[in-house]
């Protein structure tokens, strides 16, 4: 036998649940000469907890706590398939990335008869995998687990005491009992106040999930009230348990707990619910408590589940006129004191089936007595609270009373005050004014005016005709009196009673009380940080002459005003400088390629919100290829757009280096992780080959693409989305697919299919229904139209939109069969000759007879570098599309650069010929090597330099040499 077995085997039967688990990760990992290892145990829902590591620092246990069952860790991989699993950590990352270090986890699942109740994981060093043996051993070392566990004795409880006076005032004084409600189908815990303190748990750290009291239960005591809980929902019992928990301080202390479930009526359980009470000093805490409630001045009765008295206490005989004894046993209903009580038997009945605390008040005429019942549901009844407050409710109603003036008065200025916290710009301020202010005054004008200079701007009126007002906007200041600037100069409000009163004080405007067809006014100052800027105008269509009150509250309220509007003019300034920047930083117009047709749209949030971060992009990449991008930045203002901004920038330079989707989505997750822990974006990158019509996508936290077919048909591939930029950890997955020829290829942002009415699924679907209609009547093959339905369809007009939203519409075309060609080259100088001799043949076959030259100047400077520089396999290829594209492939990762060569070097000017003969040319990474290409005008070269156009077909034979 194994020593480390025999050595478990002389443990003695009883041995503490902790004990056995140190003990057989020890053993386990001494063993197999691993870094460390874990016990996990079973809990409510699909939980593991960690119960015991060995050799493992917190800091790398910690994310381990409490484990998904269903999900991919080790340990729950053990429990899904019932037997041991290897799982092999990445080898390409440091520990420091990848979080674990060492080669692999193994783990076993650890069973109770036939119930798996946990996972004994071992994390594995140089080794590797475990050996046949070294599995054999830990399939001993978890049987000997479980037989250890069989064995554990239940938590004792702890050592009851007698406390003297001053002890028991104490206890009494610090005894808890919290409430608890577990939702057994989904997890969801709701503790009390109490419950919280009486399970050391701070309010910020609850999570209000069942996970929250795995964690604080001691080790030892877990699997047995886990079990006790278990059986008392199959047997429909109470479910009584004392276990230890850790207090705040790190501590551990006694509890007790009960219980009961409620089911559905297939008997499927729903809930347990139940107390929890401190048990150090249970019984005499418990005497205690019964005596406080029994001689505590409010009512106090418990009741069972038929609603039969158990308990009363002083003063709930005295309200029901028996003794405890007398009451004992006796329905609460059948006593004369509740049947003179009007409602009470019908609230009580009503509270009581909802299974939560409820309290209401009833009235006993009789005696003129008002009283407010409590009710709180537990696991062996019902208990009732009930106190006097006929005197409580009465100065209640008198206090109501005096304040209802006040609050009439101040309602205006609150419902106000709330309209104006909803404006954003001038205009929802005007708006706001004209629905809170002139009604409650009888008014029927409002006019808001701002000083620019020694000029009034209209900022927005309402019961004015409208070319009244077109004659104030923009009115200069007059040299005679005025009301509206009398009030911006003095800051004083001015109350206008006539029409006659107002020619006599402004005998030069006498007329515009006529022209504006009011009788009174008040002209109120706009004054904020101590400087007026405008003025308010609330008329009348009646002469009207306002008391102090409503003067004085005409004046609150327009300071309110002033606040808001100048609030509200620094966002439209600042808005319309984000929307220009925002529409500086998209696209001015989409590039025209071979590979597709596209159109786009981007669409603002409706008025009020502020600019978003959503943008799209085309990018026109080597060998014919198109990137096809569209992205969000999470949040609405001007650093959002300039993260746009940037990260559009960012995707530029990343395509044009070539890189493949999941890569330049790795490097955008690095740029937004760098700039703060509140930046997020998504975002999806699409790269189109023609030549293949092979379509790779990847995407970052974004809606998967729509795909339309040739027939008719929507589709929406959904390659693996990973988490948007900022929180996502590389790799990215990418996805191909085969995209036939004329295929629409849909991308956009969720502000186009998701809002507060829709969910995301919901606009995905209405999406396609609107693509597949526009593609049966025809009208898809407009594709600016198309938008247009588009936007109709999920954006209508009459409907603000909460979130911006950007969408690109692209017909993908591929390249013809005889629009490219392609042959492989030997690895030796002749492959120079023969690359030429195709270039000839294939552009005489092309009509391009023009660039016959040019190109196979580059062609054999190409493949004369790749054949002295580079290795194999070696190929060329010509693309025909508005460009020719020559491209020679070669096995190599080194990237060509151009250098400046002396006067004295013999070589080192090849790139500076390609530069110089070529319209763009680059070079690109691809799977075995890389790819260097030139791009040349159809139109053919400009006049070139002669020496630069000798004929190489003379030096087809000597070639060789010239290398």
């Amino acid at each position: 036998m194994n020593a480390r077995l025999a050595l478990l085997g002389t443990v003695t039967p009883g041995a503490t649940e902790s004990e056995v688990f140190r003990l057989a990760l020890g053993h386990a990992v001494g063993e197999l000469g691993a870094l460390g290892g874990t016990m996990h145990l079973r809990g409510p829902m699909s939980a593991l907890r960690l119960v015991s590591s060995v050799g493992l620092p917190p800091a790398l246990t910690r994310s381990w706590e409490i484990v998904d069952q269903e999900g991919p860790l080790a340990p729950a991989r053990a429990l899904q398939q019932g037997r041991g699993v290897w799982v092999p950590l990445p080898k390409d990352l440091p520990a420091e990335e990848s979080g674990w270090p060492g080669t692999g986890l193994a783990a076993l699942p650890v069973f109770s008869g036939r119930r798996s109740i946990g996972a004994l994981t071992v994390l594995a060093g140089e080794e590797g995998e475990p050996s046949t043996e070294h599995w054999d051993f830990l399939r001993d070392v978890v049987a000997w687990t479980e037989d250890r566990m069989a064995q554990a004795p239940p938590p004792s409880g702890p050592a009851q005491t007698e406390p003297g006076g001053e002890r028991l005032r104490q206890a009494l004084k610090e005894v808890q009992v919290g409430s608890w409600d577990w939702d057994i189908r989904n997890g969801d815990l709701i503790w009390d106040e109490a419950a919280l303190k009486l399970y050391g748990t701070l309010p910020a750290d609850f999570t209000g999930r069942i996970d929250n009291w795995m964690r604080i239960v001691h080790p030892d005591d877990l699997a047995p009230t886990l079990a006790a809980a278990q059986q008392a929902i199959l047997d429909h019992s109470v479910y009584e348990a004392e276990y230890r928990v850790r207090r705040l301080d790190g501590t551990w202390g006694w509890t007790r707990a009960r219980g009961r479930a409620t089911y559905d009526e297939h008997g499927e359980p729903l809930r347990m619910i139940g107390v929890g009470w401190e048990s150090n000093e249970s019984r005499t805490a418990r005497d205690a408590l019964s005596r406080a409630l029994r001689h505590m001045s409010d009512g106090f009765l418990a009741v069972d589940d038929e609603w039969r008295i158990t308990f009363a206490n002083v003063e709930a005989e005295r309200f029901l006129g028996f003794s405890e004894e007398e009451l004992f046993g006796r329905l609460l209903w059948d006593l004369p004191a509740t049947r003179q009580v009007p409602g009470l038997k019908e609230s009580c009945l009503a509270a009581g089936a909802e299974e939560k605390p409820a309290g209401f008040d009833v009235y006993i005429a009789d005696c003129r007595r008002r009283l407010h019942v409590r009710l709180v549901p537990g696991p062996d009844g019902r208990t009732l609270y009930f106190q006097d407050v006929t005197e409580k409710r009465r100065l209640a109603q008198e206090r109501q009373a005096a304040e209802r003036a006040a609050a009439e008065r101040a309602v205006r200025i609150a419902e106000l005050t709330t309209e104006l916290a909803k404006a954003t710009t001038s205009r929802d301020v005007v708006e706001a004014v004209a629905r809170r202010v002139l009604p409650p005054f009888a008014a029927s004008g409002l006019m808001v005016q701002v000083s620019e200079g020694d000029r009034l701007h209209h900022v927005g009126a309402v019961g004015y005709p409208r070319d009244f007002v077109a004659l104030l906007d923009s009115r200069s200041r007059s040299t005679g009196a005025d009301p509206a600037w009398d009030t911006i100069a003095t800051g004083l409000p001015r109350f206008i009673s006539s029409a006659r009163e107002y020619a006599t004080r402004y005998p030069e405007l006498a007329d515009f009380p006529t022209l504006g067809d009011k009788k009174s006014w008040a002209f109120l100052p706009l004054t904020a940080s101590g400087h007026t800027f405008g003025v308010c105008v609330v008329s009348f269509d009646r002469p009207r002459l306002l008391d102090d009150e409503e003067r004085a509250l005409l004046t609150t309220i327009t300071a309110l005003v002033a606040q808001s509007l100048e609030r509200a003019r620094l966002y439209d300034a600042e808005h319309t400088r984000s929307r220009e920047l925002q529409r500086s930083l998209l696209p001015q117009a989409l590039p025209e390629l071979p590979a597709c047709t596209a159109a786009a749209r981007y669409l603002p949030a409706g008025q009020g919100a502020d600019v978003g971060g959503d943008w799209y992009d085309i990018i026109p990449l080597s060998g014919g290829q198109v990137a096809l991008v569209v992205g969000d930045v999470m949040g609405h203002g001007l650093p959002e757009a300039a993260t746009m901004g940037r990260l559009r920038t960012a995707v530029h330079t990343l395509a044009d280096l070539e890189l493949p989707p999941d890569e330049i989505l790795g490097h955008l997750n690095d740029i937004v992780g760098g700039m703060s822990e509140a930046s997020y974006a998504t975002c999806l990158y699409a790269l189109y080959d023609p030549t293949t019509r092979v379509c790779s996508i990847a995407r970052a936290g974004h809606p998967p693409p729509a795909l339309v077919r040739p027939d008719g048909t929507v589709h929406f591939p959904e390659p693996e989305a990973d988490p948007p930029l900022g929180a996502a950890k590389p790799p990215f997955e990418t996805a191909e697919l085969e995209v036939p020829e004329g295929s629409l290829l849909v991308l956009y942002t969720d502000g186009l299919v998701e809002s507060a009415t829709r969910e995301i699924d919901e606009g995905m679907a209405e999406l396609a229904r609107l693509l597949g209609a526009a593609h049966a009547d025809g009208t898809a093959a407009d594709l600016e139209g198309l938008c247009d339905t588009l936007t109709a369809g999920l954006l209508p007009a009459d409907q603000q939109a909460a979130d911006d939203a950007a969408f690109l519409v692209a017909r993908l075309h591929a390249l013809p069969a005889d629009a490219m060609a392609a042959w492989s080259l030997p690895e030796d100088p002749r492959a120079a000759s023969q690359a030429r001799r195709h270039v000839r043949e294939q552009l005489a076959a092309w009509d391009l007879d023009d660039l016959s030259p040019t190109t196979e100047l580059l062609v054999s400077e190409l493949v004369g570098n790749v054949v002295r520089h580079a290795r194999g396999p070696v190929r060329l290829r010509l693309l025909r599309t508005t460009e020719l594209i020559c491209e020679v492939y070669d096995g190599s990762q080194t990237m060509p650069r151009i250098r400046h060569a002396a006067d004295t070097d013999e070589g080192g000017r090849g790139l500076q010929l390609i530069s110089a003969l070529s319209s763009r040319w680059g070079a690109r990474y691809t799977p075995t090597g890389k790819c260097i290409w030139t791009e040349q005008s159809l139109r053919g070269p400009a006049e070139p330099a002669e020496v630069l156009f000798l004929n190489p077909a003379a030096f087809d034979e000597d070639w060789e040499a010239l290398l």
